[in-house]
């Protein structure tokens, strides 16, 4: 039987029109039997996430009614190191915020991103990316931090006592589909570039979905501003059911993951 995930991220920067699309794509998939994971970015250009905060209520609202919880980085900075770095790390220039991050400072940003989140009322034991890309000594900064799942581009893993990429945790091979700005077929007119990917993302989804597979459709909350590409990743979605797949959260794949909260 293949599982279905639907993911959505970037509401931390978002605004409230961002939040109302969200709530609708949400309540759009309720009407088909399939939970949302949310990864969560805990800091934004305005500050840290809030207890009270709407979006932190509406979020843990839906954890509570079934949905999932992934943290999702700290801040999202392209230079994680930044100004503070010592001469003994080199620069990592722009690049997505885990993807070149040391143990150490990998370690650093993801406590006080789960600080922040916890601060909040809200906690998970996933983590996926920015970007979906981090070092691999990102992942050994997961495994001694406790964090029980990790989710990277193409791959969900439980994480093993010695880092996500080299434990002896399960690991279950799929590639998240998106509507990326770098992915090839969205060259040229953006709108016909939409259209291209919308039906490869459709053709990708039930072809995973026939042979069994996991199938992963992540949405980004600027994704939302364009209602092609929202009816797009439904019809993904319908197309995925249709082929057999069953919708899920993280949390469910693997026994050792514990809960949002």
């Amino acid at each position: 039987m293949s599982t279905l995930l639907v993911s959505l991220s970037g509401l931390t920067d978002g605004d409230d029109a961002d939040r109302a699309r969200a709530v609708a794509f949400a309540a759009e998939l309720d009407r088909r039997g399939v939970p949302l994971t949310h990864l969560v970015q805990p800091k934004g250009p305005h500050g840290p996430l809030r207890r009270g905060d709407d979006l932190v209520r509406w979020i843990a609202g839906r954890v509570r009614a079934g949905d999932d919880l992934l943290l999702h980085g700290f801040d999202h900075a392209s230079d994680p190191v930044g100004a503070w770095q010592n001469g003994g790390v080199p620069r990592i220039g722009r690049r997505t915020e885990f993807g070149a991050l040391p143990r150490h400072e990998a370690g650093l940003r993801l406590t006080g991103a789960r600080r922040i989140l916890l601060a909040t009322g809200l906690s998970t034991d996933g983590f996926a990316p920015p970007g979906w890309v981090a070092s691999a000594a990102t992942a050994d900064a997961l495994a001694d931090l406790g964090f029980g799942l990790y989710a990277d581009e193409t791959t969900v893993r439980a994480v093993g006592v010695a880092g996500a990429l080299g434990g002896d945790g399960p690991v279950l091979r799929s590639r998240v589909l998106t509507f990326r700005a770098s992915e090839p077929w969205l060259g040229g007119e953006r709108r016909a570039g939409d259209r291209r990917r919308g039906r490869a993302l459709e053709q990708q989804a039930v072809r995973t979905a026939e042979r069994g597979g996991l199938v992963r459709i992540a949405l980004r909350a600027k994704d939302l501003r364009r209602e092609h590409r929202t009816e797009a990743a439904l019809a993904a979605v319908d197309a995925a059911r249709g082929a057999g797949a069953v919708g899920a959260v993280h949390r469910t794949l693997f026994p050792a993951a514990a809960p949002a909260a």
